[in-house]
């Protein structure tokens, strides 16, 4: 049981030097500067920055160093959403900010799972981006073509993005645990000039060759100009099929090589990402170059407080927004750290240990990760010497008050503990960290600069101290181009602004508390959100088809301490053994076709399922259910009776009555 009040306890306060060192601060004077006024608190600042969007985004491009190569001529145009347009007739290079340093500091350290490491210098990282550069042209990729990833979190991926954004191409990528019919859901519609793939990865000690599912995507994409196959391992020779080019063909290390950075239109595409899949296909959301740029940079400068001396690691994959999140991080000119495998693997100390080897001084994680270390019983800080470290970011879901005290007390009693929240779909944050402002267990510090964030009840009115439903009322650089082959953006129109017509409606319940911390209560919509991935149960059911013993399925979420867990309820026919040989069957197809993420952590057999009137699965009843909150929708049923085997099912759950 929490202990009253936990998630009011102060478990940090910035010290007169932190404030007066802060990057925010010197910010936060140049902005009264400009405004002619004076900022009492950072709620003032905050609503200035929402107020005077045509002055505090031309402020902060300007104070975290985004140049563009030909001006703006107007800094917004329109006020819709989505429809507005940011820096019009402005040009610079994505890519060009992340290189700016051409020297001998280490730009990227790679370590993956076996321990195989690479370090690379500024120098060394424009060297093998220009050399892909040449490689990507003579394999015929031009502006605005696709580049798509299906890769290990290392260098590849990085120098692979970063040629793509040199000279305008647009950059996609899936993590290899994806089975070929996930991946061919995201990259289809896209179709890809270059296909770019790791030929096996590692993880928690096993060994999974990807070379039948990179034939299966290739075979499926015929727009494939060709197929580039990356080593895991720099010291394993390649194994080709006919027609596939090793990476090293693609990128040899030749010496010197010139790059001529494209400088292109402020929303030119700089990469595609993908929603969870929920209620079908995952949509293929295209972000802008310098609407990301501009965003990450703020969030880096201001929020982070990141500097060149920093070096930085965050746990992600290729296929997770935090990667390009992190990758941004280069334009800081400070270290990053892309790890390769399991966080947990071969003990629970492994990540911590890396903090010491390589001097990490702001660390990401999920909050699914915490509550595992938690669990484990470790306390790092007994055991090594983590004095570097002194932001520790946390992001996915929502990390509990005894998530945050377990850092306190067993990581860094002095670190800056920063939960952020935001997602794939603005690729940046609505709420995150302040290096001014006191942290406090179980809450968020702030809302994000220019960022018009609310919570509306179901009246449409802005409450404090409840939860409600996270909305954007004004819109920011950072919002999607477009979704990909969506004419008349009416998928992007329905994903966002459909609820809360004229705000972009992000589907969290998000609660504002009177000491001015935030907390944000999950989904509310029926996204999974196991170990901080977003889900969408359309995955799970298409992997199910093949099945003959299963009728029906719905996946819905149970929330615990450690973050939420999937759980699957099943109809199956009445001839059908409902056993553990059913459940196996079940857990290596949604693996197979999906990835190990979607497995299911509870398989629950029930006799029906509820459905809306017009024959649609009742996700959002299931849901309210597993959080204990009343149905909101049962007028809209056309079974009602259904609930409440699911209410008796949670109830078993959640006295560990049914076995995982």
């Amino acid at each position: 049981m929490e202990p009253p009040h936990a998630s009011e306890e102060i478990l940090w306060q910035p010290t007169p030097s932190d404030v007066k060192n802060a990057q925010l601060t010197r910010f936060w004077q140049r902005a009264e500067e400009q405004g002619e006024c004076h900022f009492k608190d950072y709620a003032s600042l905050h609503a200035w920055s929402v107020n005077n969007p045509e002055e505090f985004w031309p402020l902060c491009a300007e104070f975290t160093n985004v140049r563009f190569s030909t001006g703006p001529s107007r800094i917004k145009v329109g006020d819709r959403m989505p429809g507005t347009r940011w820096f019009d007739g402005a040009r610079l290079n994505f890519a060009e900010h992340l290189l700016q340093r051409d020297d001998a500091h280490t730009a990227l350290i790679c370590r993956n799972e076996t321990g195989e490491a690479r370090r690379f210098t500024y120098a060394d990282l424009r060297r093998r981006v220009a050399q892909t550069v040449l490689g990507l042209r003579a394999l015929g990729v031009k502006p605005g073509d696709r580049v798509a990833g299906y890769i290990v979190n290392g260098p590849e991926a990085l120098i692979g993005f970063l040629a793509c954004a040199t000279f305008g191409a647009i950059w996609t990528a899936c993590s290899p645990d994806f089975g070929h019919k996930a991946v061919l859901d995201r990259l289809k519609p896209l179709q890809p000039k270059l296909f770019i793939a790791s030929d096996r990865y590692v993880y928690g000690g096993k060994d999974f060759d990807r070379r039948s599912e990179i034939r299966a995507i290739q075979h499926a994409l015929p727009s494939l100009a060709a197929t580039v196959v990356v080593p895991y391992s720099e010291d394993r020779k390649l194994d080709l099929d006919p027609g596939w080019t090793a990476w090293e063909e693609l990128s040899p290390d030749l010496g010197t090589a010139d790059l001529d950075f494209a400088q292109l239109p402020f929303d030119h595409p700089i990469y595609v990402l993908f929603s969870s899949g929920t209620t079908g296909p995952p949509k293929c959301i295209v972000h802008s170059a310098g609407g990301v740029l501009l965003q990450h940079r703020k969030e880096h400068t201001l929020h982070t407080d990141l500097r060149r001396s920093d070096v930085l690691l965050y746990l992600t994959t290729c296929g997770w927004m935090m990667w390009n999140w992190m990758v941004s991080a280069l334009a800081t000119g400070c270290t990053i750290v892309l790890y390769e495998g399991h966080a947990m693997y071969p003990d629970s100390n492994t990540v911590w240990r890396l903090i010491t080897q390589y001097g990490i001084s702001v660390f990401g994680t999920s909050a699914a990760h915490i509550d595992a270390c938690r669990h484990s019983n470790i306390k790092p800080s007994a055991d090594m010497d983590l004095n570097c470290l002194r932001v520790v970011l946390s992001t996915g879901s929502a990390l509990s008050p005894r998530g945050f005290r377990w850092i306190r007390d067993y990581v860094k009693r002095d670190a800056r503990i920063s939960s952020i929240s935001g997602g794939t779909d603005l690729v940046s944050c609505f709420v995150l960290g302040n290096p001014l402002l006191p942290v406090r267990a179980g809450q968020i510090q702030c809302v994000g600069l220019g960022m018009d964030v609310a919570a509306l009840d179901n009246h449409g009115e802005n409450i404090l101290d409840a939860p409600a439903e996270l909305v954007c009322r004004s819109p920011f650089p950072s919002m999607p181009l477009c979704f990909w082959n969506d004419p008349n953006d009416r998928a992007y129109h329905a994903a966002y602004f459909e609820k809360t017509p004229g705000m972009w409606t992000h589907g969290d319940f998000i609660e504002f508390k009177t000491d001015g911390g935030i907390v944000i209560h999950g989904r509310s919509d029926t996204t999974l959100n196991p170990g901080g991935i977003r889900i969408g149960t359309a995955e799970i059911y298409r992997a199910l088809d093949t099945i003959n013993e299963v009728v029906a399925a719905l996946a819905a979420g149970l929330r615990r301490d450690s973050g939420e867990e999937i759980v699957l309820f099943v109809v199956s026919h009445k001839e059908a053994e409902f056993g553990d040989q059913l459940k196996l069957e079940i857990r290596n197809a949604i693996r197979t076709a999906a990835s190990p993420r979607h497995v299911p952590r509870y398989i629950v057999a029930v006799s029906d399922l509820p459905k809306t009137r017009n024959g649609k699965l009742a996700e959002i009843s299931v849901a309210q259910i597993l959080r204990g909150e009343p149905v909101t929708n049962l007028e809209s049923l056309a079974n009602p009776e259904a609930l409440h085997e699911f209410v008796e099912a949670r109830d078993l759950l959640l006295a560990d009555k049914i076995e995982s």
